[in-house]
């Protein structure tokens, strides 16, 4: 193999980043029973392909993990069908956005088990929490305390609340992933007083109950130390409350994060060593409070879960390395582009059997960085026609994808013990159509 490069990686080779249920038979991949060359002819490609049977059995680990509140986080992949599973699952639910809330509901999932975030909540979203029952609003400005607690009175309703906290701690990942510094986006920072200031608003307001305190300090961790250091200054920070101003805190939401490997040979964070570096950091601060934890994993429970298929079009030889295009890209592979993340492949209609030669697999939009696996040795024989299997792509994928260069977004397929269901059906020429304004005069209002 050329040295330096990313190895193409069956599910025999690198077990790690595949589903659980991968497997290759006669050179042919299959996922959760099914055969994915079967599936690309059924529902063509580019095509996300979500085997059930990982999933389960991940989010079974978490809510084993010894937190006492599990929240999927649906920012990772939400559709009607994933709302079931989790529901079926026994898990809270976290969304950040109207949209992602109405999803929910509509489906029929327990607004009383909805943890709802964002740092910039529009009116209408904190009525709708309100209105529809929402468990937890995780407040992130005074100005949302505002908005929340005068939409809580007006519906004669006491609205739990969560103060997000900002503790300090940086964690060892991209900065884009890195949530949990004093100079974020998110939170109040516990610095200078803001943290502090921002429980007081909510105590003093009627309509309002402090439920908890959240943090959340960043994405793909695989080290425990900053795990262990913001759950000690989040405990320190509750101390203070009940030291100062004898607020009693019962809940603390310390986010998620965990890693999952997608490249062979990387590690991916046990959900209980997670759970278990939490515990000892609150442990640290409140020696023997009866405080409950409650996490938030996403990406941990479904991104192994999730295989993208794509067909190859074209292959052609660069100075340096080979382009292997396919009939996607960063339309639905946003992450290599957005994070510089790098992924395996696998073809899955045949075994390719040629020396590895250094190669990029590069998708059909107009820009020099739509990347879908950068450097990767893959075999010298792969063709166009051949299926390329990218896996590891479970979170993030579906729900970062786009229209760009009026791609259509591709269809997402559940596999599971031979059978396979759609969950979201691939989008037509129609559906583009339909939004298209085609000049239509927009009704101001009176000034």
């Amino acid at each position: 193999m050329p040295d330096g490069l990313a190895e193409a990686a069956s599910p025999e080779t690198a077990p790690e980043v595949w589903p659980l249920t991968a497997r290759t038979v006669d050179g042919r991949l299959h996922v959760g029973g099914v055969a994915l060359d079967d599936l690309a002819d059924a529902c063509g490609t580019a095509l996300y392909v979500v085997d059930e049977a990982d999933f389960r059995h991940r989010a079974r680990q978490w809510r084993e993990s010894g937190a006492d509140r599990v929240h999927y986080a649906s920012k990772a992949f939400l559709c009607a069908e994933m709302v079931r599973w989790v529901d079926s699952e026994g898990l809270h639910l976290d969304v950040c956005s109207g949209g992602e809330l109405r999803l929910a509901v509509d489906t029929g999932f327990d607004a009383a088990r909805i943890v709802f975030h964002g740092n910039n909540k529009s009116v209408a979203e904190l009525e709708a929490a309100v209105a529809h029952g929402v468990g937890v609003v995780v407040v992130d400005c005074l100005e949302e305390i505002d908005r929340l607690a005068r939409a809580a009175a007006a519906a004669d309703r006491i609205q739990d609340v969560y103060v997000r906290i900002a503790p300090g701690v940086a964690a060892e990942t991209h900065d884009y992933m890195a949530t949990g510094g004093d100079d974020v986006k998110f939170g109040f920072p516990v610095r200078d007083g803001h943290a502090e200031r921002a429980v007081l608003a909510v105590a003093a307001r009627p309509s309002l109950r402090l439920a908890g305190v959240h943090s959340h300090i960043g994405s793909q961790i695989t080290a425990t130390e900053g795990l262990t250091l913001a759950a000690e200054r989040v405990g320190a920070f509750v101390a203070l409350l009940a030291e100062r101003h004898a607020i009693t805190v019962a809940e603390i939401d310390l986010g998620g994060g965990a890693g999952i490997p997608y490249l062979p040979g990387q590690p991916r964070l046990d959900p209980a060593a997670f759970t278990a570096a939490l515990r000892v950091g609150l442990e640290r601060a409140l020696p023997g409070a009866p405080v409950r934890l409650a996490v938030e994993p996403g990406r941990s429970m479904i991104g192994t879960a999730g295989v993208t298929l794509y067909r190859v079009g074209v292959v052609k030889d660069g100075l340096r390395r080979r382009f292997v295009s396919v009939d996607g890209g960063m339309s639905d592979a946003l992450r290599p582009s957005l994070y510089l993340a790098r992924y395996t492949a696998w073809t899955a209609n045949r075994p390719a059997e040629g020396e590895p030669v250094h190669a990029v697999v590069v998708g059909r939009h107009c820009e020099s960085g739509d990347v879908v696996v950068p450097d990767i040795a893959l075999p010298r024989d792969i063709a166009a026609g051949d299926l390329l299997a990218v896996p590891a792509t479970g979170a993030y994928h579906h729900a970062m994808a786009s229209n760009y260069n009026a791609q259509l977004r591709p269809a997402v397929v559940a596999v599971r013990d031979g059978h396979a269901r759609l969950m979201v059906r691939r989008e037509t020429p129609e559906d583009l159509r339909r939004r298209d304004g085609h000049g239509e005069p927009v009704r101001l209002t009176a000034g």
